[in-house]
């Protein structure tokens, strides 16, 4: 069962008490990902990212990772589209350690002009290393093919052009607007006690913080296809669809629809064309949701002379599920795959905690375990076949591909 507290300052925390065991996982979720940036702060969000870690008043980079190693526990952090959480995961008798650290990054970082530039060209390296990962690149150009040069459609990790003249002042100012109490969710899983909003109340709640940020601009997806050229082996290739929102309900259905189609080893796409044909390494199909849209990616890798053929089998499976839709039998099976994932993942409280700092930022309903068993068991061939149709409408088909090819136009009929 979740517990809603608001301290005093106005965060907001969701806290799920696991008293069989000996863990928690506790995140601080802030709404500041790449959509919330303007083209000459891309990147900014990722940036603080690191910089959090560099050093604070109190403590040096070294302090932070050396406490949370010394008692066996995990600090992490990462920045997406719509948000950046920074997290933990210790022994329970370390929450307040967890909490100290936290809150000390977050609220009295150094953000250091000699850190931030080791930290720059840092960052300059993991750009290279996605532009020398042609599978993580062919996502980038994806999202620029449906976004365009929006914020949703650039780089989370921002550009080298971006990030050269940032400075410290202008981070200060951004985590100003940004870094406010109603932009800001604590989420935490497992074994805590009495006290432990208390707690949370001393470390977070006592601080003064900027009451409002600002909202991001819609995103708009718009097809476009996109190619990027390099002298690589293989092709990789991603089609989009235009997905649904985190609000929208059907994700169970599409989540059902998916693990027939395009997740996993036994699923339509893996079997037919890589398994039958042998024209991939890899092929699979994603969804991921936005506040306001979503995308629906299908993936592969294959050698340029193999390309026509792998867009062509695609194409026919994705018309032949339009068709037909999923059978009953199906249907059921995907519902337990669905089922045994699901509460396999909830045997994890740092998944447990992301899944429920998500929710609440995002201002998602916050469902029990059963609830959501409940939602996977009312599934059924007709809400599949709908979401079928909605999701791969091919009128919002958008080609991305990376590697020995000019051109993704003309890759697909539709």
């Amino acid at each position: 069962m979740y517990e809603l507290r608001t301290l005093s300052n106005g965060i907001r925390v969701v806290a799920e008490k696991i008293p069989y065991l000996r863990s928690i996982s506790i995140g601080v979720w802030v709404g500041s990902g790449s959509r919330h940036e303007s083209r000459a702060e891309n990147g900014i969000s990722h940036f603080i990212e690191h910089m959090i870690f560099k050093g604070t008043q109190r403590r040096s980079a070294e302090d932070i990772a050396a406490a949370i190693d010394g008692v066996g526990g995990q600090i992490n952090a990462f920045t997406a589209r719509e948000y950046t959480c920074y997290y933990t995961k210790t022994l329970d008798a370390h929450a307040e350690l967890s909490a100290d650290i936290l809150s000390d990054m977050l609220f009295d970082s150094r953000l250091d002009p000699h850190d931030m530039e080791l930290e720059r060209r840092v960052i300059y390296e993991e750009i290279g290393l996605y532009e020398d990962s042609p599978e993580d690149l062919v996502y980038d150009l994806a999202s620029y093919a449906v976004w365009g040069d929006t914020p949703m459609g650039r780089n989370i990790l921002g550009s080298e052009e971006s990030l050269r003249d940032m400075n410290p002042e202008m981070l200060r100012r951004y985590m100003r607007t940004h870094y406010t109490a109603d932009n800001m969710i604590i989420s935490a899983s497992g074994n805590y006690d009495d006290g432990f909003f208390d707690m949370l109340e001393r470390y977070f709640g006592r601080r003064s913080l900027e009451p409002h940020s600002p909202a991001a601009e819609p995103a708009l997806y718009r097809p476009s296809n996109i190619a990027r050229t390099k002298d690589i082996e293989q092709i990789q290739l991603v089609l989009s669809f235009k997905g649904i929102d985190v609000m929208d309900e059907s994700v169970y259905s599409l989540l059902a629809f998916n693990n027939v189609f395009g997740s996993g080893m036994s699923c339509r796409l893996f079997q037919n064309i890589r398994e039958k044909e042998g024209l991939v390494y890899s092929i699979n199909a994603s969804h991921s949701s936005y506040a306001d849209s979503g995308v629906f990616d299908i993936a592969a890798g294959m050698s340029p002379e193999n390309l026509e053929r792998v867009a062509e089998l695609t194409e026919r499976e994705i018309r032949r599920v339009k068709r037909e839709k999923l059978t009953r039998a199906e249907v059921e099976r995907a519902k337990e795959q669905l089922k045994g994932g699901y509460i396999l993942s909830c045997e994890s409280t740092g998944a447990r905690m992301q899944g429920a700092g998500r929710s609440l930022l995002l201002n998602k309903p916050l469902y029990t375990q059963e609830e959501v068993l409940e939602k996977i068991d009312r599934v059924d061939t007709d809400s599949v076949a709908d979401i079928i149709d909605r999701v791969l409408d091919t009128a919002t088909a958008s080609a991305a591909a990376v590697g020995p090819i000019e051109s993704a136009d003309g890759l697909f009929g539709f």
